[in-house]
Parts: structure tokens; sequence; C-alpha cells
């Protein structure tokens, strides 16, 4: 079993890498691997509603010189998907966003059934309506959607603040775990005992 763990931050080893570091280590405990796609900074192309992937039937955006392809492909050789994103002004990142619309228009079928959950960074607010708006990706495409203690989210201004968030690196670490247990239900056919985990909670960051 392999989750592919989307990094949607320009920034390869920023905020949103150390909180899908963080999943992916609970996955690992669980003896499920993983690997962090980075979509990177360069410019992704807009949908253009051309429906040239619709008239092919292929799973392939007509533009092909982005990521949104290769990422459309590599899930194929996934069982889970996590998106993670920064927030910009209440929202994840156009980049990002961009880059989703054209994926799962294109090749929605690679997706179908795989269960899907998002993270989110930010440095005060705007977590939830980012939240809201990566899982809409996966309710409209048949994916289960695995849920944590809390919405998937980590505070912090960088990665240095995000690794003082214990409550945010916790939600991390159950998501992961909730993932890991979801594959296997899905992958035995019953399930194995429901992951465990005690509450920390934190209410302010460090240093306020």
């Amino acid at each position: 079993m392999k989750v592919l763990l989307v990094n949607g931050s320009p920034n390869r080893d920023g905020c949103t890498f150390t909180a899908l570091s963080e999943v992916g280590s609970a996955l690992k405990s669980e003896g499920v691997e993983s690997e962090i796609f980075h979509i990177g900074n360069k410019p992704v192309r807009g949908c253009i509603a051309c429906g040239k992937c619709i008239e092919k039937k292929n799973s392939k955006c007509v533009f092909d010189d982005d990521v949104c392809n290769e990422l459309s492909a590599k899930i194929l050789e996934f069982d889970g998907l996590v998106v993670g994103s920064p927030v910009y002004y209440s929202g994840p990142n156009g980049a990002l966003c961009a880059l989703l619309d054209r994926a799962f228009y294109s090749a929605s079928r690679n997706f179908k059934h795989k269960p899907a959950a998002c993270v989110v960074s930010c440095r005060r607010g705007g977590a939830s309506a980012a939240f809201d708006r990566l899982n809409k990706y996966f309710t409209i495409s048949q994916m289960p959607v695995v849920s944590s203690q809390y919405w998937n989210a980590v505070h912090g201004h960088d990665a240095d603040d995000v690794r003082k968030d214990l409550e945010g690196l916790q939600v991390m670490r159950v998501l992961g775990r909730n993932m890991a247990w979801m594959l296997k239900c899905l992958g035995s056919g019953e399930a194995p005992p429901k992951p465990e985990a005690k509450r920390l909670w934190t209410s302010f960051p460090d240093g306020l």
C-alpha cells in the first residue's frame, strides 16, 4: 500500500512539507509507504474548457508543459492521496488549484475510489476555508475522505514554527494512522483495530 503526498507549496521544504512529512511518518509506522510529489514553482496553466481531454478519453490534459499529466499518471501507482497546500487569502495556492482543476477533470477515473485527505498550513487564519475548498475535489470524484481528530491544519510562519505546533502535528499523525487504517480495511475486506490517540490541546503558539 502506498499514499501519494502532494506538496502544493512553491517551497519544497517549508510548512506544507513539514505537515506532509508528519503524515508520512505516521503512515510508515503503520507499514504504509508514501512519496511526496512537489508541484514546484514553475508556471501552471489553468483549464481553458477546450474539451480535448473528453474527446480523446485518454485521461490527459491537452497541455503537457507542466506537471498536470505527470500527477494524473502517477496517482495510478498509489492507493491513497493526501494534498497539502499553504493558505493564501483564505484559499489554497492558486497554482495548486489550477493543477487540480485540470487533473481531476481530465483524469477523474484515475482518482475515483482512492481514499483522500487534504492538509493546509497557515500563519494564522483562513485554514478552514482552504480545507473546505480542497475537500471538494475528493467528494465530487467518489473518493472516500479520511478525517483526523480536528480539521487538518498546522500553523506557523515557517517550518520551525510548525514544528512547535504540537496539536497540529498530532492531527497530522492521526490523519496518517486513519489513512492507513482505511487502506487496510479496503485491502483486507475486514476491519483491523481502530487507531487510538490521546488528545493534545494547545490554544496559542509559543511566543505570544
